[in-house]
């Protein structure tokens, strides 16, 4: 119990509620107690963590990606989080612990420029070939804007990807696939920036392929 020393208007000594009264050289002062958190481990906030660490898994590897992808997103808060906010929200499902990403449904570029049209992509000879039509007279789109294609490798926790790579007119880009990901499914994708790098489309999902 904390002890008034000079009335009501003076300091106190103790405690009193979360608030601990003392004195140091003849000053008075009031300081709280520490607070204690206990780690809540409820079936929610379990299956909210496991979301937020498989999009966090997902993610890391193309940073530099999503800090383009994800630019006109960058408003209170990094590009990158605005990344997982989309992908917890949108992406990751399931019940914990069996948390899994739907990788159709991950936009690794998002935003208000056109995106391309009828696209397609096929791997072979240790490269992956991505073709679309040019749609540079629809929308917001134009003949100069960029690609922006990824393949990602989830069993190598590992990303190729180019930022600024062909024009939309070209309608194709190859992007180059490490050796070491023979065997391995790898998931692909399709973005694109305008030429002056302000606006950004939302990426299509191109399906996945075993590298052979």
């Amino acid at each position: 119990m904390g002890k008034i020393r000079k009335g009501v208007l003076g300091g106190f000594s103790g405690k009193v509620g979360p608030v601990i009264g003392s004195s140091w050289n003849g000053i008075s002062y009031m300081r709280s107690l520490p607070q204690h958190f206990n780690d809540a481990r409820t079936p929610r906030q379990l299956q909210q963590r496991a979301k937020f660490n498989k999009a966090m898994e997902f993610l890391t590897p193309i940073k530099d990606y999503i800090r383009v992808g994800y630019k006109t997103y960058a408003v209170k808060k990094s590009a990158f989080n605005a990344a997982v906010s989309y992908v917890v929200k949108n992406a990751v499902g399931g019940s914990y612990p069996d948390i899994e990403i739907n990788y159709q449904r991950v936009l690794v570029s998002r935003g208000d420029l056109t995106p391309p049209k009828d696209v397609a992509a096929t791997i072979s000879e240790r490269c992956v070939t991505i073709t679309w039509s040019d749609n540079s007279a629809e929308g917001s789109a134009d003949a100069l804007d960029l690609s922006m294609p990824l393949a990602y490798n989830v069993l190598k926790g590992q990303a190729v990807f180019e930022i600024a790579a062909t024009t939309r007119s070209s309608q194709s880009v190859v992007l180059p696939l490490p050796s070491n990901w023979l065997g391995d499914t790898i998931h692909l994708y399709l973005g694109f920036i305008s030429e002056d790098g302000m606006e950004v489309a939302n990426s299509v999902y191109l399906g996945s392929e075993i590298m052979m």
